[in-house]
């Protein structure tokens, strides 16, 4: 699972750039050539 970050309102998620996939972001940084971590904007909450 990806790691969120605590106030800024966004998380990191790993992309890997042949296909296109989610990976781990631990993964991702592991092979910096075939793959890239992005940053991922939380989506807004709902209203009551």
């Amino acid at each position: 699972m990806s790691k969120k970050s605590g106030s800024n309102g966004s998380h990191k998620i790993g992309r890997d750039a042949r296909t296109g996939h989610f990976i781990p972001v631990e993964e991702a940084r592991r092979r910096p050539n075939t793959t890239t971590v992005e940053k991922i904007p939380n989506p807004p909450k709902k209203g009551k």
